[in-house]
């Protein structure tokens, strides 16, 4: 996510306020044939038609992550999402179907889906039909039998309504499946993806998807990933099928749709390229395809190969200053982005995208190596140096990042300059530490070892002390662990 995102979340919240309020009423209706949600003494909404399973234990409703309990669930791993999803932007409507082939952890006699709004009409575990409660954000699901530990299954669940983007505090503002005049802007960081399909939202839990997207003919719907044949138009309608076949976390999934003009093509180094632009924005797509592919090919070079099969971008006319590393195609709202915003966000895809926190308060390990980059972009391209940054920022002894570690996950303020700027530091205190020749050595081995996967920064102190042959907890401790500026510069 581009650095300025603190800012722009603020102008993107004013934006699309008066349109977003009551829309969680909406969604709220019965859709369709499915029963209506009845409430129980205890306040939940419960549904369904099949009995409790007689066995095994439930789920945890939250994945384990202490600074966002509620996020992501217990008890299974999700390996597949296919999402049949139609949207209407006429009347905001999505309607559709979400197959969900998972691994049980445990022995489940019932367990939690991620969902925020829509109404839920059918869920089927194994081709069974299974009952389902409401609780807030957490859909409850019990199958007729309980699922062995190590067993695979398959969950079916068919919803509907309006989707109800999140609407956070100052500093995430409002992010989601959100309803633009001629679509949709689907942007998810942190835990979006729950406003518009059931999930295991935290990004600890990857998987890989299928996209079958259908909208009004004229409209494009665009997904992660590569596009699986031509989109087929039938009856004024078209569908576009999208496949990532790369792990990926939720928060990284797009829906975006609207009217958009496209350029495909391939970088120097063979990587296909897909770039799209609103309409507003035609003299910026030859230049945003350009930079994409320069860009990508650039930074395999220094992080490793690229770890998708494909790259790119979209430019939105919607929410201005806004940018997020969305898996395979990062989106840039309401501006033609400079290079060294597309550099940021593409330097997501090794890092965020590709290798992935375990947990938020490992967010520096995604935002501080992206800003890192921004500053080795910059540097490549003849303007200032890593260093000159690194020294401009720590001059500057009133900021206030020095009293605000970033290795330590706020909820109510996660994307705060220190993770950016404190976090870029980091890694060039460490860089003048062991030297340039281990430093980037051990950039290529961190996103090698643990790609398409999970890390948490206790594994990449190690790997970097296993490497350099030096003792780096002091240098580390200080930079992410500290509220104050610390007092050893390289």
């Amino acid at each position: 996510m581009s650095a300025n995102r603190y800012p722009i979340t603020l102008s993107l919240t004013a934006a699309i306020s008066a349109v977003l309020l009551g829309a969680g009423a909406a969604c709220a209706a019965s859709e369709g044939a499915a029963a209506a949600p009845t409430p129980t003494p205890d306040g939940a909404l419960a549904s369904g038609g099949a009995a409790r399973a007689a066995s095994g234990t439930a789920g945890a409703p939250g994945i384990g992550d202490p600074d966002f309990p509620t996020d992501g669930n217990g008890g299974y791993d999700v390996g597949h999402y296919g999402l049949t999803l139609s949207y209407d932007p006429a009347t905001k409507r999505l309607a559709g179907s979400a197959a969900i082939t998972a691994t049980a952890t445990q022995e489940l006699s019932s367990f939690d889906l991620d969902l925020h709004g829509l109404t839920v009409g059918k869920v089927t575990v194994d081709g069974a039909a299974a009952a389902f409660a409401r609780r807030g954000d957490e859909l409850t699901l019990t199958p007729s039998r309980a699922i062995g530990k190590g067993a695979s299954f398959e969950v079916v669940v068919d919803y509907s309504g309006v989707p109800d983007p999140v609407h956070g505090d100052r500093d995430l503002g409002t992010y989601g499946f959100i309803a633009t005049k001629d679509g949709s802007f689907v942007t998810c960081e942190p835990n979006g993806a729950k406003t518009w399909f059931p999930s295991n939202d935290h990004p600890a839990d990857k998987a890989t998807y299928d996209f079958r997207l259908t909208v009004p003919q004229g409209v494009t719907a665009i997904a992660n990933g590569e596009l699986d044949g031509a989109p087929v138009t039938n009856g004024g309608r078209t569908t576009f099928v999208w496949h990532e076949r790369h792990p990926m976390a939720s928060y990284l999934a797009t829906m975006t749709t609207g009217k958009f003009e496209v350029r495909t093509g391939k970088t120097a180094a063979g990587v296909p390229v897909y770039a799209a632009v609103d309409p507003a924005f035609h003299s910026s797509l030859n230049d945003l395809y350009t930079r994409s592919a320069e860009i990508t090919d650039y930074w395999s070079t220094v992080f490793g190969p690229y770890p998708f099969s494909s790259t790119g971008g979209v430019i939105d006319d919607f929410a201005a200053g806004y940018a997020l590393e969305n898996q395979t195609k990062p989106i840039y709202g309401g501006f033609p982005p400079e290079s060294g915003i597309v550099a940021h966000e593409l330097a997501h895809q090794w890092f965020g995208d590709s290798v992935s926190i375990t947990r938020w308060r490992d967010l520096w390990l995604n935002e501080g190596f992206a800003t890192y980059a921004e500053w080795l972009w910059a540097e490549h391209k003849g303007g200032d140096t890593a260093d000159a940054e690194f020294r401009r920022y720590y001059a500057n002894a009133a900021d206030p990042m020095w009293a605000y570690p970033p290795g330590t996950a706020r909820p109510g303020d996660l994307f705060n300059a220190s993770v950016y700027n404190r976090g870029a530091m980091t890694l060039h205190a460490l860089r003048k530490s062991i030297g340039d020749a281990t430093f980037f050595a051990l950039l290529k081995k961190w996103t090698a070892d643990h790609q398409y996967g999970n890390a948490t920064t206790p594994e990449f102190v190690a790997l970097a002390e296993q490497m350099s042959g030096k003792k780096l907890g002091g240098l580390f401790d200080a930079w992410l662990s500290q509220p104050r500026r610390p007092a050893d510069v390289p």
